[in-house]
């Protein structure tokens, strides 16, 4: 007989005591048998209590320090072959740990658990997921569902691989996907439907709007820089010729502006190929 792989479910939290009397105690009875981790990511309510109460491992932060760094304590703690990761705020639906399993015993080293477009609160998040899958499908020439989605499952072995370049922010869904893709492994997703959570949301709008832009740039770093940088290297050039083209039969002359579109669509094309090299070098001893 094969031997059956072992489960793991890491749960970052932060101030979910609301959550976690109803999440729980439907965790435990769905998973009896899997290791339940939660990360008390510097919790001021009790948090910490309830999940002890509940009888799984809890581990304490000190202090907040971030989604993505409760994620990466999880992964290094967690004791089985297969490691899922999942919202302790009552979003994700413990129910559909079965559909993700099943999907990564099909050959996937992940499988990802894709939103419907229902899921997204508000109009701008829908808009900027959309945007996001749109952009990391063109980056790397698969269809990506849901870039963003904090619910998913992987082989434990090859996401630790990876652990050293998750932030610790909310962008390490986005980090662990395209470091997946870069490397060759295969990535899957299956459809969920994630409800609204209970409580304040820790996600700022407003402030989160740089970690937007920054996940964009991830993308483009973490896959293939070349890609990112050729065609803005491009754009710049050709407002650079355009301009140039402008003034010479306008004036008679080549301008300054010109000159410095020209040398930053270069400095542009030259960054993307040291950035193509270092991003490499982050993926030669993946096996």
């Amino acid at each position: 007989m094969k031997n059956i792989p072992s489960i793991s479910i890491v749960l970052p939290a932060k101030n979910e005591s609301k959550n976690l009397p109803t999440f729980l105690p439907k965790l435990t009875s769905l998973y009896p048998h899997a290791e339940i981790v939660l990360v008390n990511d510097g919790s001021t309510d009790e948090t910490a209590a309830i999940a002890r109460a509940a009888g799984v491992l809890v581990i304490d932060h000190p202090y907040c320090m971030g989604n993505g760094a409760a994620v990466k304590t999880g992964a290094r703690q967690a004791k089985g072959d297969i490691l899922v990761f999942m919202d302790a705020d009552g979003q994700h639906d413990p129910a559909d740990i079965s559909a993700l399993l099943a999907k990564l015993n099909d050959g996937y080293d992940m499988v990802v658990g894709a939103r419907n477009v229902r899921s997204h609160a508000s109009l701008f998040r829908r808009l900027a997921n959309n945007f996001y899958n749109k952009l990391a499908s063109l980056m790397t020439g698969h269809k990506i569902e849901d870039l963003t989605s904090g619910f998913r499952a992987a082989k434990a072995n090859k996401f630790r691989k990876f652990l050293y370049l998750l932030p610790n922010g909310f962008s390490y869904p986005t980090t662990s996907t395209m470091a997946f893709f870069r490397s060759g492994f295969p990535v899957a997703y299956t459809p969920i439907h994630a409800g609204r959570r209970s409580g304040k949301s820790h996600i700022r709008l407003l402030h989160d709007g740089l970690r937007f832009f920054i996940i964009i740039l991830r993308i483009g770093v973490l896959f293939s820089p070349m890609r990112l940088f050729l065609p803005v290297s491009g754009t710049v050039f050709g407002m650079g010729a355009g301009y140039y083209g402008y003034t010479y039969f306008t004036e008679g002359r080549f301008t300054n502006m010109s000159a410095v579109l020209f040398l930053s669509a270069l400095f542009i094309f030259l960054i993307g190929i040291v950035s193509e090299q270092i991003s490499s070098l982050h993926y030669k001893n993946i096996e």
